[in-house]
């Protein structure tokens, strides 16, 4: 399999890219990012994009892979609706048509735990990641799954860990104790992409529950 990764100077987006490298089905690796990540893997190649906005439809550079996994994205604290709709929609959609969508290539959105799909609700960052996740659906791709990620473990190893990161990972086994239904590890997610990337599943929208059960049979060596 022969993926694109994006966002891999975020925590999520590193976390996906070790877990893939850590993996012999992901042959081959594609880091769209708007910085050089510090990751160095004979299976692995950059490609950085100041502005996602300025790639071509149908870029050459994108051709020729399985599965994108994009995971680049930012918080909409103390953002405006357009400018938080630039990033979060404008940019997305116009990254995943620079794919060329065709059949030949799943993609798989990080959307989070609260997305709304009616696209009406109250919560504007909602509404926005609910519209990204259905125009995303109605592009000419083998599949497109939005997940819907809650409190992710990091990978060991990961260094693109937020400030706040330290002060609640303490939490994380009380989480997945009480709290299971959003409570997952980065290995979890990563293997759920890739298992998902290569094989078909009923629903469309990924929930935490779907991780904890796609991970049970996803490819090892993946930790349960």
């Amino acid at each position: 399999m022969k993926v694109i990764i994006t966002g891999t100077t975020g925590m999520i987006g590193e976390g996906v890219l070790l877990e893939c490298l850590k993996n012999p089905a992901v042959t081959h690796i594609l880091s769209v990012s708007r910085k050089l990540p510090d990751i160095i893997h004979p299976r692995l190649q950059h490609y950085v994009v100041k502005d996602f906005l300025s790639l071509s439809e149908n870029d050459p550079r994108l051709s020729g892979y399985d599965a994108c996994f994009y995971c680049a994205g930012v918080s909409s604290v103390g953002m405006s609706e357009a400018d938080y709709k630039r990033i979060t929609y404008d940019t997305t959609l116009h990254f995943a048509r620079a794919l060329n969508p065709g059949p030949g290539m799943s993609f798989i959105y990080i959307s989070g735990g609260g997305t709304d799909s009616t696209e009406k609700g109250r919560m504007m960052w909602a509404r926005i990641k609910g519209r990204t996740e259905n125009d995303l659906m109605k592009l000419p791709f083998r599949q497109v799954f939005g997940f819907r990620i809650g409190f992710v473990k990091a990978s060991e190893g990961q260094k693109r860990l937020p400030a706040f990161y330290r002060y609640i990972s303490w939490l994380f086994p009380l989480v997945r104790v009480l709290l299971p239904g959003i409570y997952s590890t980065m290995k979890q997610v990563t293997g759920t992409m890739i298992y998902l990337a290569a094989n078909t599943y009923p629903h469309s929208v990924i929930y935490v529950k779907d991780i904890h059960k796609i991970s049970k049979y996803n490819y090892s060596p993946y930790e349960k």
